[in-house]
């Protein structure tokens, strides 16, 4: 009872920042996101009756405390929904994404623990049930069951049935790719669920944002079908500075940009202004995403690279969805 999976980690473009439901991970708006062949988890679960608890290994290192607790609290709703309560297993992970900088680690985390542990247990799931059950151990990750470009439907039932994530288009529709500017690897102060469960609960511009993702999805949506780069990169840059302004109003405020975060922001709007499409996004951390289309690939890149206090640039094209190995 074994299998290992591969899934990619994703870049929101319409942003997932605030929960109706803390312990079903239900959003209180529907997100949109690409997936990134650059930034990548393989795991490998192995079911074992001789076990008498899981076992988590990340990266060659025994993990225990909050991440082993999520994982195994992730692990129960498997074995619930295969009827195998006490059947526990080994877990080992490969992160190839900086964890807690702001990359969206657990989204592939998450989305490669759901493939390889329903497999290894002997579930066949469809990928819109794979999804809903990815959704309860991040919620990100349940967009990472899919290439190319997937909208995360919040969904009405209390009970979260109808909230999982669909695919918009696939990975060979549209080349548009990502440049993830590094900054700050180090975990942040203020982790992504604390800072939502603080924006939600505290800032009083939070319904101001709920009330905006629906023109903003509908825009994207509608630049994404129609490949039109310009219309997609101002709806996802407002996007982004829209849900980084909910933070400030907080209470006690806080922000996850760097002054770094500014330098690399007004870099790309410089670019827009000297002819180089180009848009930023940020998720809850100080690194940004930079995005652009091929032919500019070159400049963006030496750009980029050439603004102090930037550590590294990382270039992804739209990536697959889960595969297993």
């Amino acid at each position: 009872m074994r299998a290992t999976a591969k899934a990619h980690t994703n870049i929101a473009l319409i942003k997932y920042w605030g929960k109706r439901d803390e312990s079903l991970i239900l959003p209180t708006n529907n997100s949109l996101s690409v997936t990134l062949d650059g930034f990548y988890t393989e795991t490998t679960v192995a079911f074992n009756e001789a076990l008498k608890q899981d076992q988590f290994t990340l990266d060659g290192q025994s993990i225990s405390g909050v991440q082993y607790d999520r994982v195994t609290t992730f692990l129960d709703l498997v074995r619930d929904v295969a009827g195998k309560k006490n059947l526990y297993a080994a877990v080992d992970s490969v992160n190839k994404v900086p964890t807690a900088a702001g990359f969206a680690s657990s989204a592939s985390g998450f989305a490669a623990l759901a493939a390889a542990s329903a497999r290894a247990i002997g579930l066949s799931l469809t990928d819109q049930e794979l999804s809903r059950i990815t959704r309860q151990g991040s919620g990100s990750a349940c967009r990472s069951i899919y290439g190319g470009f997937a909208e995360w439907e919040m969904g009405k039932r209390a009970d979260g049935s109808d909230s999982y994530a669909v695919p918009i288009a696939p990975v060979d529709h549209w080349d548009i790719r990502v440049a993830a500017v590094v900054l700050n690897a180090t975990k942040k102060k203020v982790s992504s669920r604390e800072g939502m469960k603080r924006t939600v609960d505290t800032s009083p511009f939070f319904a101001s944002w709920v009330e905006s993702n629906p023109v903003d999805l509908n825009g994207i949506k509608a630049g994404i079908k129609h490949r039109d780069f310009e219309k997609v990169g101002e709806i996802a840059e407002a996007n982004c500075l829209k849900m980084h302004a909910t933070t400030l109003g907080a209470n006690p405020p806080f922000t996850y940009l760097q002054d770094t975060t500014l330098t690399v922001m007004q870099a790309v709007q410089a670019m827009r202004a000297n002819g180089i499409p180009a848009f930023f996004t940020i998720d809850a951390g100080p690194n940004v995403k930079v995005l652009y289309l091929p032919e500019n690939e070159r400049t963006v890149e030496k750009t980029l690279r050439g603004i102090p206090g930037v550590t590294d640039v990382i270039l992804s094209k739209s990536g697959q969805g889960v595969t297993y190995l």
